[in-house]
C-alpha cells in the first residue's frame, strides 16, 4: 500500500488503484453519516476534490491522489456510510481509478513513512 499526506491509502489491483482513507483519518472524522462519491469516467488531476465525507464532527473532502480516470465507485458507502468507521482500510474503499502513470505511485509514502507522519 501507498499513502498520501492527506491520509488516503492506495492499493494496486492489476492496472487499477483502489483509494480509501486511513484508519487514522476515519478516527479523526468520527462517525461518518454521509458519503458523496464521484461520477464514473471522470478524469481527475492530483489534488482535485473527488468525494465529500460528512461526519458528526465535520465535512471533509477526499482529493484525487494522482492523475487518472475514476472507473468504479463503492456504492455500499452511499447506503452504509458507517462502513468508513468499521473497516476504513478494507470494505470502505471509495473509488478505483486508472492512473495516467503508474510510476507516480513511487512518489507516495510507504507504510513506515506514513506511520512516522501520524506519529
Amino acid at each position: 500500500m501507498k499513502f498520501t499526506k492527506d491520509h488516503e491509502w492506495l492499493r494496486v489491483e492489476g492496472d487499477l488503484v483502489v483509494v480509501g482513507i486511513t484508519e487514522h483519518a476515519a478516527t479523526q472524522l468520527g462517525d461518518v453519516v454521509f458519503v458523496e462519491l464521484p461520477e464514473i469516467e471522470t478524469m481527475v488531476a492530483e489534488g482535485d476534490e473527488v468525494c465529500v465525507i460528512e461526519s458528526v464532527k465535520a465535512a471533509s473532502d477526499i482529493l484525487a491522489p494522482l492523475d487518472g480516470e475514476i472507473v468504479e465507485v463503492n456504492e455500499k458507502l452511499v447506503d452504509n456510510p458507517s462502513l468508513v468507521n468499521e473497516d476504513p482500510m478494507g470494505a470502505a474503499w471509495f473509488f478505483k481509478m486508472r492512473l495516467d502513470d503508474l510510476s507516480a505511485l513511487d512518489a507516495l509514502m510507504d507504510e513506515d513513512e506514513y506511520a512516522d507522519l501520524i506519529g
